[in-house]
């Protein structure tokens, strides 16, 4: 059945996003430093003749950055995209893309204006239809190669500075596993020398926006190569789970009968190559992932270092982890106590914010337990477990934002380590996209969660959240107003007293006329404050 709808969806081609556009993949990109391709809906330049965008010079974040990485010039991801490109397409409005033909998250239509919010939903929930339909877009994904986007098989400077480009085509899945390897790989300094300390997706303030950013569009490429506009990740809730639920070959792949490092052969997955896995030979080699096949899937659920990782994380552990007011703190990096950040991303212990590295929790947590593919950072997104454990963490994430309504300031604009400030682009994406653009509740970018979701509830705080954001900022003049009107009606009170007082010793010949009972049912006071 999958296999047939596999099939089915291979004539239904379009194109896919990722990371160097195959269009600006050329020597005269290159040497010219500019990647701005013509939109097809009139040939021009970013679709500049239909007001969609134009071709402009990269503005970059000039915020000093924290003391991680003491090298400058070395690394082609410094200043990104700088070293590849230093123009490119800005879009307007609602537009989007490496040449403004698509729309942002959370818009669709013609021009862009219609908005839309998808529900991703509890992957227990699907149907069996709707599993098996995942599954299969999984598997045409990870056959289908992608024709927009291709990868680089070498620094800027083995280019010889953009004249000899090294590119190479790649499947739409992998597309997706090379990025993430690119965006945590270590420096190479030359020679046998590298600097481990770099990460450009994680231990730092742009983890959870930039896999909300990588998930985002994971979701738009598959919505595209299957043609299901509905299309929505599906997540994992493992809170208090004993085992790996899906692992199994019904939902992930279950485990091979006679060798437990493998996957079943009665899952699809079985068949899957892995890409991006040996960084000590690429370090040795001073060399890029070059894509190249590295064997199947390793996974061996619970047989993990114990020491490391006791247990799955618990609902108590995320409960914990959301109490925690500062999304960041300290040096912002994995030494971070106290940040709700750090705690989620597992190097800080789920029941004091401590940082631990030594242990593992919450996110590093299921990392760590799978005990295969994706106990390895660079290569983690081999197992299609990633995407769906991801989706859970990006859930926490956004139960974060909605419980604490953190302003856009609370997320660092200097200091972070290199990558991570809130202006900074995010590595390796292509069209560009600035740490802070993600830093937002999921509804403004097109998406919700379905355990998530109370809909009389939400469309009142969503009717109420502008009144409130706006009261917030200027609370304090709210309470003097109120001090000033308390003492207001207080001198007021007392003044109308002192002249009832005055009227009691008036004598009876000088007192008004009494109302008749009727005519004093039809006056109306009214006071003005």
């Amino acid at each position: 059945m999958l296999l047939f709808a596999t099939g089915f969806l291979l004539v239904n081609l379009q194109p896919s996003t990722g990371q160097f556009p195959r269009v600006c993949a050329n020597t005269q990109s290159l040497l010219s430093k500019e990647c701005c391709p013509p939109w097809d809906g009139d040939g021009s330049p970013c679709g500049e003749l239909s007001n969609r965008g134009s071709c402009q010079n990269i503005l970059l974040s000039q915020a000093p950055l924290g003391p991680q990485f003491p090298f400058s010039g070395v690394d082609d991801r410094e200043d990104w995209p700088s070293v590849f490109y230093n123009r490119t397409c800005r879009c307007e409005g609602n537009f989007m893309g490496f040449n403004c033909g698509e729309c942002k998250f959370g818009f669709s239509g013609l021009n862009c204006t219609e908005r839309q919010v998808k529900t991703r939903r509890n992957i227990f929930q699907l149907t069996i239809n709707e599993k098996n339909k995942f599954l299969a877009y999984l598997n045409l994904a990870k056959n289908i190669p992608s024709q927009d986007y291709v990868i680089a098989t070498g620094t800027y400077t083995q280019m010889e500075n953009g004249s000899n480009p090294m590119f190479r085509d790649i499947n739409v899945y992998d597309l997706f596993v090379w990025m993430h390897y690119y965006a945590s790989r270590d420096t190479l300094l030359g020679g046998s020398n590298v600097w481990r300390d770099i990460d450009f997706a994680h231990e730092a303030p742009g983890f959870l926006p930039w896999h909300r950013a990588f998930l985002l569009m994971w979701e738009r490429q598959i919505q595209k190569i299957t043609g299901d506009e509905n299309f929505t990740i599906p997540y994992w809730d493992w809170r208090d789970a004993e085992d790996c639920g899906v692992c199994t070959d019904e939902y992930m792949g279950g485990r091979h009968p006679t060798n437990p490092n493998l996957l079943s052969l009665a899952s699809i997955f079985s068949s899957w190559q892995v890409i991006c896995t040996r960084s000590e030979e690429y370090n040795s080699q001073q060399a890029l992932c070059n894509a190249t096949s590295e064997g199947p899937i390793r996974r061996n659920p619970g047989s993990n270092d114990k020491s490391r990782t006791p247990r799955l994380p618990s609902s108590a552990d995320v409960e914990f982890c959301l109490s925690l007011t500062q999304y960041e703190s300290g040096s912002m990096d994995k030494m971070a106590n106290y940040s709700f950040r750090n705690t989620l991303e597992g190097f800080a212990d789920p029941q004091t914010a401590i940082s631990n590295p030594s242990q593992s929790g919450l996110h590093n947590a299921l990392h760590i337990y799978m005990n295969g593919s994706m106990s390895q950072v660079q290569g983690s997104a081999n197992d299609p477990i990633f995407v769906i454990h991801h989706a859970f963490v990006d859930s926490i994430f956004e139960r974060w934002l909605r419980r604490h309504r953190p302003m856009l300031e609370v997320y660092p604009a200097a200091n972070a380590p290199i990558g991570h400030n809130r202006e900074n682009y995010m590595v390796p994406f292509i069209p560009l996209y600035r740490n802070g653009e993600f830093f937002k509740p999921s509804r403004e970018l097109g998406y919700d969660y379905e355990y998530l979701q109370e809909p009389a509830l939400q469309s009142f705080q969503d009717f109420l959240t502008p009144y409130l954001q706006q009261a917030r900022q200027i609370w304090a003049w709210l309470v003097g107003a109120a001090v000033i009107g308390g003492i207001i009606t207080a001198v007021l009170t007392a003044l109308i007293k002192a002249c009832r007082k005055k009227k009691r010793g008036t004598s009876s010949e000088i007192q008004p006329l009494l109302i008749e009972s009727e005519d004093y049912n039809n006056i109306t006071y009214q006071s003005n404050f």
